[in-house]
């Protein structure tokens, strides 16, 4: 496994809208830093939804890709989801909350699954893409930055399972309502590294 792209975004307004989003990125050959609060000088605009200590970098796997870019008729370059690191040899559909990569310097875990939002289906110009990028399980994963330091693409990357309740990423992606989880299910998946956000909603 290795980092095939790092990608950064400047505030951009998507057309029609007045509020900026950091969706457009674009691969950097440079080194980045990464902090608790991912990629320094990344452009993070919705803070309420997107950011944070348990979803600081959004990362999606090379298989990932290779799967949009046949779903959408098109070569799907790394940063068209708005995601800050593609990593060749992984497909976010196997992974699991708690799994951690580790490069040089860096290591993260694996926290959540990427909601798609209204934001997306404007940046692909399909109103209906939400729903569709859902059902396909193929969306990408949220991490938390357990060590920072500086990272380059080309980095190796090495994958670590995590040992205890598996929770699927897909599954966070089209089962997550309490209602749809079964009791046992929900007492488990509360006892994994999930991101805040995502625990809330088996709390409530």
């Amino acid at each position: 496994m290795k980092i095939q792209a790092i990608c950064l975004a400047d505030a951009q307004t998507l057309p029609g809208k007045q509020t900026k989003t950091g969706i457009f990125k674009h691969p950097v050959l440079s080194p980045v830093m990464i902090d608790g609060q991912g990629i320094v000088g990344d452009a993070v605009c919705n803070r309420k939804h997107h950011g944070g200590p348990d979803q600081a970098i959004y990362a999606m796997g090379s298989a990932d890709l290779d799967y949009w870019s046949q779903a959408l008729g098109f070569t799907v370059e790394p940063g068209f989801f708005g995601e800050n690191l593609v990593i060749s040899g992984i497909d976010s559909a196997k992974l699991h909350v708690g799994d951690r990569l580790e490069m040089a310097e860096v290591r993260l875990e694996v926290t959540a699954a990427r909601i798609p939002c209204a934001t997306l289906s404007a940046r692909i110009g399909d109103p209906d893409f939400a729903p569709r990028f859902r059902d396909a399980g193929q969306p990408g994963f949220y991490c938390r930055v357990l060590q920072g330091g500086m990272m380059q693409a080309g980095e190796d990357v090495a994958f670590t399972a995590y040992g205890g309740t598996r929770l699927p990423i897909p599954v966070i992606l089209q089962r997550f309502r309490p209602m749809r989880l079964t009791e046992k299910e929900r007492v488990a998946y509360l006892d994994t590294p999930l991101a805040h956000r995502f625990r809330a909603m088996l709390e409530s």
